[in-house]
């Protein structure tokens, strides 16, 4: 036996041997050493590696295999999957939508009309500076109609206005006779119709004065009171309207 047997018979401790048992999936290695093999002299007749069991691994492989939990699904298995309809509502007719819509529009419309009064309340605090006043006729002076419309000057004009915080033409008439005790409508044209009729050369203070698409109250001379357009506030002003009609009330 030569050194180069030796190392050769050494080499073959530290060899890998590696068992596959196939049948079980298992795979089983023996390292016979975590180092290679160191080339130092044995003894001959010692060199003889370790035999492996072969038959007692695969037996313990299959034992493994066996206990193993095992999960079977049949070859016409179905995966069922639950339905549901599914129903599309278009906006007009869903309720909800359109009642949120509809409390929109009228917040909104609240939200406008608060906003056009504070214009409007502007609008008159300006125009109250600048606005061209006419003196009251001393044969006003005492009259129950005329005192009543008077406390309102300054007051602005508010399209469908009928209260102190705002009027239009026949609201301010109709507010203004109704704390006499004499009813009209909210309506000029309306408001033609209550009465008597006069000529102008028997009109009074207090009367109604009324034009096509017009109502104010009579003062006296040439001199009226009402809610004349928007932008403008109750005053007395000059008769600007050809040939009006005179109506006496109560």
């Amino acid at each position: 036996m030569t050194p180069l047997t030796e190392l050769a018979q050494n080499a073959a401790v530290g060899r890998r041997t590696a068992v596959a048992a196939a049948g079980g999936a298992l795979l089983v290695s023996t390292f016979g050493g975590a180092m290679a093999a160191q080339a130092a002299p044995v003894e001959s007749g010692h060199a003889k590696m370790n035999s492996v069991d072969l038959n007692a691994l695969t037996t313990q492989a299959r034992a493994a295999l066996s206990s193993a939990p095992v999960v079977t699904v049949a070859p016409d298995a179905q995966l069922t999957v639950e339905k549901s309809a599914v129903s599309v509502v278009s906006a007009e007719e869903n309720e909800d939508y359109q009642a949120e819509l509809e409390a929109k529009a009228a917040e909104e419309a609240a939200e406008a009309a608060a906003a056009e009064a504070a214009q409007a309340a502007e609008t008159a605090a300006a125009t109250t500076a600048t606005a061209t006043s006419v003196d009251i006729p001393a044969s006003a002076i005492g009259n129950s109609v005329i005192s009543i419309a008077s406390r309102y000057i300054g007051v602005p004009y508010v399209s469908g206005g009928a209260s102190p915080s705002g009027f239009d033409c026949s609201g301010f008439t109709q507010y203004v006779y109704g704390q006499l005790g004499i009813p009209l409508p909210h309506s000029s044209s309306a408001q033609s119709g209550y009465g008597t009729v006069v000529p102008a050369s028997q009109a009074q203070p207090g009367d109604l004065m009324w034009t096509p698409g017009h109502v104010s109250i009579y003062a006296g001379g040439n001199t009226m009171i009402d809610a004349s357009k928007p932008g403008t506030v109750i005053d007395f002003r000059p008769i600007w309207q050809s040939n009006p009609t005179f109506i006496r009330l109560g």
